[in-house]
């Protein structure tokens, strides 16, 4: 069986162990062995990574563009391939797999051009003959710590924008699923980027992202996970003085009003809450209805649900694949108890699935008659269960869907404009979406939340550069 080591100062270095990658949808089914790194392989990437850095956050940005472009086009050319890799080992379907390479393509495509875009300013000084420059430089070495629900995506958008700004990276890529982020470290490695410019150690998060987060040749760390963890990281950046940025948790809500058009609300709310197995940090999980739709809404989504799915997340017409692990699993199945034990009625699903192979597979489940100060409507279940909560009209509707300590994603399907308006503007979220899932949004805009959901700059698109550089004021006198 194939064995995957890490990648450090251009080197491929096997670490103390092996972990088998296991495919979700057939747990006989072994990806490959992928090593296993500690703190000694962390020391020493942040050492190849300090040593290359003055010659590559100093030099051509025409060379950091061809590279980053290199990278790209073969991301590209090989998404097919790429996107069953991610489904093997993720579990969501090809199709979304083969939409998330093309998504990480795209992401080194534009940061290619954003090499030659940066920019700054000339300003005068309030002194007279002294001249104001302001400019953009890197950051230095910065960690990149990853989760295992888009293993090549959201790699990309902390990767790309780092390199292209000049910094040098590690990344640690979620223990789950490191057969995707090993993939794009290989193309990385050929693209003609110097050694020590970017760095892979596998791992576990416990043993490699506290070494990153610890150490002190790093100087800023870009998080994606779970809540806890973020926050642990963000004081441990504190005491350091290290940059930090964080995509944690997300309770989303999607609002339906009365004036809707039933079918489309129904298609996106399924979409936001089931597809990617619920698996998004953007999924919407808290479907918020006024009564006049209400009981319309209920019956529309049970017979919507009765035509998913659940299968293989390589075969052929699957619309959802299995969860992605057996402790994932066995948290969506509690959850499903909680919400029943807590009065919620269970309208469809909820439960484990046999099919042909012993898989993580589990029925979407959907609650109906849930209150708003349930455990399934305050916590992240981060898994394929939504629940319905009834509300008299848009003013309750938008007071519920802000009453959470999250605040990344919120949608609202309505026909009026008004309402449309009003719901953009007052939603505490990062991102609002009118008539469109919550989960889904491009590449070359600002993604992030508010509140619990996410702290820092900015990621993706050009807003990216508030984290991964750093604003330099030179004065001259002429």
């Amino acid at each position: 069986m194939s064995e995957f080591n890490n990648l450090i100062n251009g080197e491929w270095l096997a670490g103390a162990s092996y972990s088998p990658n296991l495919n979700p949808s057939n747990l006989a089914d072994v990806i490959g062995q992928y090593t296993q790194g500690d703190a000694s392989h962390v020391d020493a990437a942040v050492a190849a990574a300090t040593a290359a850095f003055p010659a590559w956050s100093t030099g051509s940005v025409q060379a950091r563009s061809d590279a980053l472009d290199k990278i790209g086009t073969e991301i590209l050319a090989r998404k097919e391939e790429l996107g069953a890799l991610l489904a093997r080992e993720e579990g969501k379907t090809r199709a979304e797999g083969i939409g998330e390479v093309t998504r990480a393509g795209q992401i080194f495509k534009f940061f290619a051009g954003e090499c030659l875009r940066l920019s700054g300013e000339t300003v005068p000084s309030v002194r007279p003959g002294i001249g104001v420059e302001i400019t953009r430089e890197p950051v230095g070495v910065v960690g990149l710590i990853t989760p295992w629900n888009f293993p090549i995506a959201i790699p990309a958008w902390k990767i790309a924008p780092a390199l292209a700004f000049g910094n040098c990276v590690v990344l640690k890529p979620a223990d789950l699923v490191p057969g995707s982020s090993w993939a794009l470290a290989e193309i990385i490695h050929r693209s003609g980027i110097p050694a020590g410019v970017f760095n892979l150690v596998m791992g576990r998060g416990s043993v490699i992202g506290n070494a990153l987060v610890q150490h002190p040749g790093i100087h800023a760390i870009s998080f994606t996970g779970s809540v806890g963890v973020g926050r642990g990281i963000a004081l441990e950046c504190v005491k350091s003085g290290k940059k930090v940025q964080l995509e944690m948790g997300g309770k989303n809500p999607q609002v339906v009003l009365d004036d809707a058009n039933l079918d489309q609300a129904v298609e996106l709310c399924v979409q936001s809450a089931f597809y990617s197995t619920g698996q998004r940090c953007t999924a919407s999980s808290r479907l918020i209805v006024t009564e006049g739709i209400y009981p319309r809404f209920i019956e529309a989504m049970k017979a919507r649900m009765a035509k998913i799915k659940v299968g293989d997340a390589l075969a052929q017409g699957t619309d959802i694949g299995p969860v992605s692990s057996q402790s994932q699993l066995e948290q969506d199945l509690s959850y499903v108890e909680i919400g029943k034990a807590e009065g919620a009625t269970l309208a469809v699903g909820g439960e484990r699935l046999a099919l042909g192979t012993e898989g993580f597979y589990m029925a979407p489940a959907l609650f109906s008659d849930s209150g708003k100060t349930m455990r399934i409507n305050r916590e992240e279940i981060f898994g394929p269960v939504a629940s319905v909560i009834r509300v008299k009209d848009y003013e309750e509707a938008l007071a519920t869907a802000n009453d959470t300590e999250f605040g990344l994603s919120a949608g609202i399907a309505t026909t009026s404009l008004k309402y449309a308006t009003h719901f953009k503007r007052h939603s505490q979220a990062g991102m609002v979406m009118v008539n469109l899932p919550t989960a889904g949004v491009d590449y070359h805009v600002p993604f992030g939340g508010r509140k619990g959901s996410s702290y820092g700059p900015r990621e993706q698109g050009r807003y990216a550069q508030e984290f991964f550089t750093t604003v330099k004021t030179a004065y001259t006198l002429a």
